[in-house]
């Protein structure tokens, strides 16, 4: 897929420095690498001070944990996410995608950036057992999550204005008592195939499973309903690469996916703390030092991604031992567990919408960005079906 190499638009990607005085900034492939997969480099972003030390909770959330409690919950919880695991997923997703394209068809003109995240929290439910909501709208009280004021970047504020802190304890609740409360009954009178049966087998109280739920709410359906946007947008601003996207096989398809994720990766910082001295790269690094490891352009290294770093270019040759999509996955213990499952959910999505000869962009998203996630947020990525099926 060579030919399709070329200057790619830069849609969601900014220059993003620490703010403060703690961590330090790393921007080489190789560094953030080795750093994100020693073991004594641990999770340090995504509020992790706060979010492990919850009243009332006695496991923190997978995210944060480390060491052989980590190593442990990872190896049980793996098989949900698999390859061979995610592929029992496609009748699901495909129906699923099929409803939401549907909505648009039926509509004539929607926000695509909607369509994304009813998709993504949908899929993710199944798979975490939050399938047994007493209201409809578990997508929008996933999204009032996620604090507007806070910055995770380690050693800032971690203190939110008292009306955010209300608001959002109140979205947690609605959460709880409309979504995770009747799942957790349930699965106490039948056990599932599903996460939310797995933490109680394990004895996680009702405080255990709700955060557990919030950080796979944020960290990944979240996420997966932005990539979903940013590989539509390119792929709708390239008339070429979205007809060799919607022609090409699922190796193809997927290749353009990876590509788009290396040039947008959705979690744009990812913070490390190390427990211990260490050697990386032949330099000691001190016990206690925080690193803010910057994915973006740890992702355009021409050192490992070639002088063409910055273009697109599906399947380019790359150093063994190098992912298609960098480090927009993360690396090491920590690495994101359903990368495979946000992958294969996307390619079913888009592949069907794409094929509409038909759908046109009414207006482009608005680009923010989530200092929690450290991430971009799309909004209002209105499209329609036009004037041929009018």
């Amino acid at each position: 897929m060579t030919g399709l190499t070329g200057p790619a638009p830069v849609l969601t990607r900014r220059d993003a420095p620490p703010v403060g005085d703690l961590a330090q900034p790393v921007e080489s492939y190789a560094r953030a690498r080795d750093l994100l997969r020693s073991a004594q480099a641990q999770q340090a972003g995504f509020l992790a001070d706060t979010v492990s030390s919850v009243p009332g909770s006695q496991h923190p959330p997978v995210l944060y944990l480390e060491g052989e409690e980590h190593t442990e919950m990872r190896r049980a919880t793996a098989r949900y996410f698999t390859p061979t695991q995610v592929e029992t997923y496609q009748p699901a997703i495909a129906r699923l995608a099929d409803d939401l394209i549907g909505k648009l068809a039926q509509r004539g003109e929607i926000d695509l950036d909607d369509l994304s995240l009813e998709l993504a929290v949908r899929v993710a439910a199944e798979v975490v057992g939050l399938t047994n909501s007493r209201l409809p709208g578990m997508d929008r009280r996933i999204e009032r999550f996620i604090p507007a004021s806070l910055n995770a970047e380690p050693g800032l504020p971690t203190n939110a204005p008292l009306l955010e802190n209300m608001q959002q304890a109140a979205a947690l609740s609605l959460f709880y008592t409309l979504d995770v409360q009747p799942a957790i009954v349930a699965r106490r009178r039948a056990p599932g195939d599903d996460l939310i049966s797995y933490l109680l087998s394990r004895g996680y109280n009702d405080q255990d499973i709700v955060t557990e739920c919030v950080t796979y709410g944020t960290a990944g359906m979240i996420t997966t309903r932005e990539f979903i946007s940013a590989a539509a947008w390119h792929l709708l601003k390239s008339p070429e690469l979205r007809a060799a996207y919607v022609h090409g096989t699922e190796k193809e398809r997927h290749a353009i996916l990876h590509e788009i994720l290396r040039l947008e990766p959705v979690v744009g910082t990812l913070y490390r703390r190390t427990a211990e001295e260490l050697t990386i790269g032949g330099e000691v690094v001190p016990q206690g030092s925080v690193y803010a490891i910057d994915v973006g352009q740890a992702n355009l290294d021409p050192a490992v991604m070639g002088e063409n770093a910055a273009d697109l270019c599906p399947m380019r040759e790359l150093p063994r031992g190098v992912q298609a999509q960098g480090l927009s996955f993360g690396d090491g213990h920590h690495r994101c567990p359903g990368a495979f499952l946000a992958i294969k959910e996307t390619d079913v999505f888009l592949r069907r919408l794409l094929i509409w000869n038909d759908l046109e962009v009414v207006r482009e998203p608005s680009v923010s960005y989530n200092e929690v996630i450290k991430g971009y947020e799309l909004r209002g990525f209105r499209v329609r079906l036009g004037k041929a099926r009018a």
